[in-house]
């Protein structure tokens, strides 16, 4: 086997490697709906429950329920605060029973769960073991800023994960590819990232050491700081040893580590127990 095709062998390796943890990523975060199906009156419905929505407007939450002899309600309050719960019916549009979840400022989060009703057969629906769901606000991020952002990090994890593997084969990229990977979670994390933040939650940076030395803050932010760290010490190792395989391997896994914790968990948000009540 020549080498030029090996190299694209291991491309493709990383590529579908990148494209599974781009998968695990969205589908572990806690912005994924919530979904299943239930059964009412003899009838089988599917349902996904959003747990994230922009701030412009109320948050739509919606079921096809095309059955008239089905009714819902929704019980729902502040996340993190002292407010009363409130249960109010859902509406009917046509074969669509729907709800306008009250818009919160960027950060501030709402708890629910829906009670479908149909005679004396009776459902809930919640997250896992018989949790409220929980949704967040944020703000708009345009187009243009959030596409070069996401594609960067994923950029990162590919050359992460090609570099390290060049390192343990002895080749003779590994600072180059080092490099880029470098570079795409600078861009990506470093200065993307923040204008994200900003636009989603009114802040550049959340993470450590923003609110004291003591207080780590935004876990995103944090991640990002750690996997950028963790490569500018490789590169200046592989700087002065291009042969070096314990550092780019090292990096490499800890840019895995950070990958596998879902995205936004222990992200911003506002705790209304700690500020002034309406």
């Amino acid at each position: 086997m020549k080498v030029s095709l090996k190299s694209i062998l291991w491309w493709v390796f990383a590529v579908v490697f990148t494209v599974v943890m781009a998968r695990y990523q969205k589908m572990t975060g806690p912005t994924y709906p919530v979904s299943g199906k239930v059964t009412l009156n003899n009838t089988e419905y599917k349902y996904s429950l959003i747990r994230t929505a922009e701030n412009t407007k109320d948050a739509e939450i919606a079921l096809n329920i095309p059955d008239t002899a089905v009714h819902g309600t929704i019980t729902y309050k502040r996340f993190k605060s002292d407010d009363a719960f409130t249960t109010v019916p859902f509406e009917r549009k046509n074969g669509t029973l729907y709800f306008m979840m009250p818009k919160q400022p960027a950060a501030g989060k709402m708890m629910y769960e829906i009670n479908l009703q149909c005679g004396s057969e009776q459902v809930k629906l919640n997250a896992k073991n018989d949790e409220f769901v929980v949704m967040r606000f944020k703000g708009p991020v345009p187009l243009y800023i959030l596409i070069p952002h996401i594609l960067a990090m994923f950029l990162g994890l590919l050359f992460s994960t090609r570099t390290a593997i060049e390192a343990l084969i002895n080749g003779a990229r590994t600072y180059k590819l080092a490099l880029w990977t470098l570079g795409f979670l600078i861009v990506g994390g470093l200065i993307l990232g923040p204008v994200v933040q900003k636009y989603a939650f009114g802040a550049y940076w959340t993470g450590w050491p923003m609110k004291g030395i003591l207080n780590f803050g935004d876990m995103t932010d944090n991640k990002t700081l750690l996997m950028v760290l963790a490569w500018v010490f490789a590169v200046i190792k592989l700087r002065k040893d291009p042969k070096n395989k314990v550092w780019p391997v090292v990096a490499a896994v800890m840019v895995l580590v950070v990958y596998l914790i879902p995205h936004s968990m222990l992200g911003s948000e506002i705790d209304h127990t700690k500020t002034m009540k309406p």
